[in-house]
């Protein structure tokens, strides 16, 4: 016989994996929008695409978010302030790096004031490609972030872990 919430009224799980589920569902992401990417970045937010619905919110300070968001290009006078504000969010915190100039320099690849990959400043946990990365490139990185805090494999289709 299985134990199920419906039937004996309780439910048997790991505190972390309850702590996961939490942390999944209220991702407060702090914006770094450094270039063109930052206004898709935007765009997500927004009412067609409402990153509300997944319970991420935007904070204006880094001591309140859990979640940077890089968008753009980094520049070297840029890298040491990204890295300070990394420094001062709290654990466990996340990044994604969204777009070709933040995950490797982009067009600006050889100039020597870019910094090739914003993974060379702080850890990245998802990458998201384009140039400009497209409002729903954003969204669908954002839903593997959200299946890594899980503790799932992040390139797992939806059907597979709903088995």
């Amino acid at each position: 016989m299985e134990a199920t919430l419906e039937k004996d009224g309780y439910v048997v799980t790991s505190l972390e994996s309850l702590l996961n589920t939490a942390r999944t569902d209220s991702l407060w992401y702090l914006s770094f929008g450094l270039a063109c990417c930052a206004v898709e970045m935007m765009e997500a937010a927004s009412a067609r695409y409402d990153l509300d619905r997944f319970g991420m919110c935007p904070r204006p300070s880094p001591r309140h978010a859990d979640l940077m968001i890089v968008a753009g290009t980094l520049t070297n006078k840029m890298a040491r302030a990204m890295r300070k504000v990394y420094d001062q969010m709290p654990e466990p915190r996340y990044v994604v790096s969204m777009g070709s100039c933040a995950n490797g320099g982009g067009y600006y690849h050889y100039s020597y004031s870019v910094v090739r990959g914003c993974d060379r400043i702080v850890p990245v946990d998802v990458y998201i490609p384009g140039c400009p990365p497209t409002p729903e490139a954003l969204l669908y990185g954002l839903m593997q972030l959200q299946r890594k805090v899980k503790g799932l494999k992040p390139n797992k289709h939806y059907s597979e872990i709903a088995r």
